[in-house]
């Protein structure tokens, strides 16, 4: 696998500000983001994604965390694994039981929550080409259309994020630390 290894980096005013506001919410700014802050256009467009996904994508709280573990699952992304099961865990307060069965591959046992894990992960997989068949399971949930939509954006941010790992390597930060993941 490559590993873009940035010599003498330089920090844009973008990314300076978002590592400032980050740093001001969290206490501390994720080594994902420093490693995304070599590019201010990634950085910025993962941030502002980030934030309308949490704002507008018509899920609650644990829903979203169940959309970001499951794309992180298909893309096999360690850092986000861990980031959004700590996230999960502490503060958007995702059952465990839930969280794990993500993390394991294993069927999540609240019915609405797998089905919304289910198409994720299929649409993360087959690049959004899956079946009306799939899309009609998840809409017999209690979904909405509008809520394939949102997966789509959730996947755009992880993606962003999940790709940016797998080729800049950041190590966990220790707040994530106890959630460390391997597929």
């Amino acid at each position: 696998m490559a590993h873009l290894k940035f010599k003498n980096p330089q920090t844009s005013k973008v990314s300076q500000e978002i590592f400032d506001k980050t740093e001001q919410t969290l206490g501390f700014v994720p080594n994902m983001y420093k490693s995304m802050g070599n590019n201010a256009a990634l950085l910025d467009a993962y941030t502002y994604s980030y934030n309308s996904f949490r704002t507008n994508s018509g899920f609650n709280s644990v829903e979203q965390e169940v959309v970001f573990l499951s794309v992180a699952y298909e893309n096999n992304c360690e850092y986000c694994m861990a980031a959004h099961s700590f996230v999960g865990d502490m503060m958007t307060k995702v059952p465990t039981e839930v969280t794990n069965a993500i993390r394991d591959g294993k069927q999540i046992p609240d019915v609405k929550l797998a089905a919304l894990s289910k198409l994720t992960r299929s649409l993360t997989l087959y690049r959004g080409n899956v079946s009306q068949d799939e899309i009609n399971e998840f809409l017999a949930t209690g979904y909405s259309e509008a809520h394939v939509l949102g997966i789509i954006a959730g996947i755009a941010v992880k993606t962003m994020s999940n790709y940016s790992n797998h080729n800049t390597l950041p190590e966990v930060d220790a707040a994530f630390a106890g959630r460390v993941w391997k597929k």
